[in-house]
């Protein structure tokens, strides 16, 4: 520190001149990898060199400078008057300085840019230029931290979850596991439930803190959503989008223990979530970057479309040309993903190079993904394919033509060693979102409650005197929402 404070005296000079290059101090190597640090840290240089700065002005002149440190001090060495205005598309993003809005507050200035990853950083900024919302410090500090420890404590049972995609098996790169509210639905969930083409083995009772922290989740969520509707051009919901309160019945708890763990760009599957699904994604832990990007459509250039490796290759490649949006997730930050974010939008869990340790979870970031899922969308009522096994619910994201409809596909590919059939067909959901059958499907959610007490009476020793909770029930999980 105090070489970088004796450097910041001779840098504070009226003159212009390049001080000499002090040995302990090597600003050449500060900078050469500025592109791929943290902002908290570049920003620290910053702070360190120009402690008489206030902590928004150099933030604004890094964002100015494209994210690079040895730029934004060649400014902050300039008059004021002569320091560049945050008016460029950036590296790094609070964008209230950089774009500029019309009357309808639609951003006039495009975000992404070939090659580059712009950082949200405000609620606001992230509202106007992404299907989401967040909330910063959702949980009072000591439920928060309660919740991390519990969810800490149960994470090393977790496992990772291994599939087919395109005749090669590949595994999930980070840990997770499925929580339902009960025992009764968490045997349902085993038996009658299919994920990646199987029925899953484990599913876990969500833990007592979890519970009290849906509750709250819920209550917000439905908050942000109606905001959001209200504050829309029209003041109407989405198409296929549910009117119906939003209510979590199971959560997919995902664990990234270290920086290299992540999760590549993906839509979560809408199969028991319906059309235009609402999630509520709850961050302890470490800081990581969630990094979203609009889906491209390619029917364009026919020799794009279908769904081969090589297609989503090709399409992949055309979404990095366009860039992406980062947004950083905090210890105990509540991020909404609205209505059209998994229809029309990937996101992905960056690796890092590095992470700053949580007191609690060390190198690891918990996440608690809240999802409703339908009651006229349980396995029983959904097409079933060729091989028997309940389809998948897909939407066309690539091709313009289709763009938005939906499909049932065969799941069975999903399972190393079999490669499925090739059941198609279109699916058909009303103004609300609900199928056909939502009519006939409305008795679903009491079937659910009966099956869960006659398991429950059939396990009253195992189940209600504890012998099945925590990490003594189930092992694994199924998604990578």
């Amino acid at each position: 520190m105090e070489t970088f404070i004796s450097r910041k005296r001779r840098r504070s000079s009226v003159s212009n001149e390049v001080p000499p290059q002090d040995p302990k101090c090597d600003l050449q190597g500060l900078t050469d990898f500025n592109e791929e640090e943290s902002t908290d840290y570049k920003l620290s240089i910053l702070i360190s060199l120009h402690p008489d700065k206030d902590e928004g002005t150099l933030l604004e002149t890094l964002l100015a400078s494209e994210g690079s440190v040895e730029r934004a001090l060649e400014c902050l060495k300039l008059p004021p008057k002569k320091r560049p205005a945050a008016s460029a598309t950036s590296y790094q993003s609070s964008l209230s300085s950089i774009t500029r809005t019309g009357k309808d507050g639609a951003a006039i200035k495009q975000l992404t840019k070939k090659g580059k990853t712009v950082h949200l950083y405000t609620p606001e900024d992230i509202e106007a230029h992404t299907p989401c919302s967040i909330i910063y410090n959702f949980l009072p500090p000591e439920e928060a931290d309660a919740l991390l420890q519990e969810l800490v404590d149960e994470s090393p049972t977790y496992k990772t979850n291994t599939f087919q995609l395109f005749d090669r098996v590949v595994s999930s790169p980070h840990t997770f596991c499925l929580y339902v509210d009960s025992w009764g639905e968490a045997e349902m969930q085993k038996t009658q439930y299919v994920y990646d083409g199987e029925k899953v083995k484990d599913v876990r009772r969500s833990l007592p803190r979890m519970r009290d922290a849906s509750h709250k989740v819920r209550e917000t969520v439905n908050q942000e959503i109606t905001r959001r509707i209200r504050s829309s051009p029209t003041g109407q919901k989405l198409h296929h989008q549910s009117p119906h309160p939003w209510a979590p019945n199971t959560a997919f708890v995902n664990c990234y223990d270290g920086p290299r763990e992540s999760v590549g760009y993906h839509s979560d599957h809408l199969t028991y979530l319906g059309p235009r699904p609402v999630i509520g994604s709850l961050s302890l832990g470490v800081a990581r970057e969630f990094r979203v990007r609009k889906i491209i459509a390619t029917d364009d250039d026919a020799g794009d479309s279908g769904d081969s490796d090589a297609a989503r290759k090709r399409a992949d490649a055309k979404a990095d040309a366009q860039g992406q949006l980062s947004i950083h997730l905090p210890h105990n930050s509540l991020l909404v993903m609205h209505a059209s974010m998994q229809e029309e939008w990937k996101h992905s869990i960056a690796p890092a190079r590095t992470v700053s340790p949580h007191p609690t979870s060390g190198n690891k970031r918990i996440n608690i993904t809240y999802r409703h899922y339908k009651a006229n969308l349980h396995p029983r009522f959904t097409p079933k394919c060729g091989c028997g096994v309940p389809t998948v619910l897909r939407v066309v994201q690539r091709q313009a033509g289709n763009r938005g409809k939906y499909m049932w596909m065969c799941y069975a590919g999903y399972v190393p060693g079999k490669e499925g059939c090739k059941f198609f067909e279109w699916a058909v959901f009303d103004e609300d979102g609900d199928p056909p059958w939502a009519e006939e499907a409305k008795g679903g959610e009491k079937e659910s409650s009966d099956a869960g007490e006659k398991f429950l009476g059939e396990n009253d020793d195992k189940y209600r005197k504890g012998g099945g909770e925590g990490k003594g029930g189930a092992l694994g999980s199924v998604d990578e929402g």
